[in-house]
């Protein structure tokens, strides 16, 4: 395996260890669906649907005190180098189930009882890193859907590649890089709702790891503004300051 950054620092993609991959956010893209977003995230293009609050069915499913969220992250039999057999996959239904966890402490769910909201995640083409550019459009699209949000959930992953601690693991340091950890954070409630890690750090390697993969959740929370800002307020809108 060769190195995956050279001497001057740079990585295989151009970009230096504390950068993130270009990122693009639309929201509302879909006007069949209550709330929507569209996410690039270097190679990755995933694509959000939420419903909802809507009636349960099956009805016993319902909870008197809350809403219930259900999350489906699909990878498209065309997003991978080789077809993928649509039949959701364990790693497809293990995303699910985080994704759900990521976000529940976002929302207000006790605000609509008896009801269901429903987070469809598309992966249309996949690239390094698409658990966390999911949790991130599917934060979008429930803002853009209106639901009741204590705050958007950003996400972002940090890693190991080379022996060096870098942002936003792209697919080919996933798969031969040394460590990933990917992050969901809640910016103004200061709040981790997911952390997983794959692969070996050193107590250092992991507080820095930790701390770039919050810088970097902070940079996408900037570009989550920024696309709802859009949406609702037109293009030229000067976003408020991070807090």
């Amino acid at each position: 395996m060769g190195s995956l950054i050279n001497e001057q620092g740079i990585r295989t993609d151009g970009r230096k260890i504390d950068e993130l991959r270009p990122v693009r956010i639309e929201a509302g893209v879909l006007k069949n669906a209550d709330g929507s977003a569209y996410i690039e995230f270097g190679k990755n293009k995933i694509m959000v649907a939420v419903y909802g609050p809507k009636e349960v069915h099956p009805k016993h499913m319902a909870l008197s005190d809350r809403s219930v969220l259900r999350c489906r992250y699909h990878m498209a039999p065309f997003s991978v180098e080789e077809r993928k057999n649509p039949a959701p996959s364990r790693r497809e239904i293990e995303i699910s189930k985080i994704t759900r966890e990521a976000l529940e402490p976002a929302l207000i769910l006790e605000d609509y009882p008896r009801t269901a909201i429903d987070v469809y995640i598309e992966v249309l083409q996949s690239d390094g890193g698409s658990r966390c550019a999911g949790i991130t459009a599917a934060s979008v699209a429930l803002a853009d859907a209106g639901v009741n949000m204590r705050d958007l959930v950003a996400a972002c992953a940090a890693g190991k590649i080379s022996n060096t601690i870098v942002l936003d693991i792209n697919d080919e340091e996933d798969k031969e890089g040394q460590a990933d950890m990917p992050i969901a954070y809640l910016p103004n409630m200061k709040q981790i709702t997911l952390m997983q890690l794959d692969g070996v750090l050193s107590k250092d390697e992991y507080k820095k790891c930790l701390d770039m993969a919050l810088q970097g959740c902070m940079k996408v929370y900037q570009l989550q503004k920024d696309a709802l800002m859009r949406k609702y307020f037109g293009g030229e809108v000067e976003v408020g300051e991070m807090t």
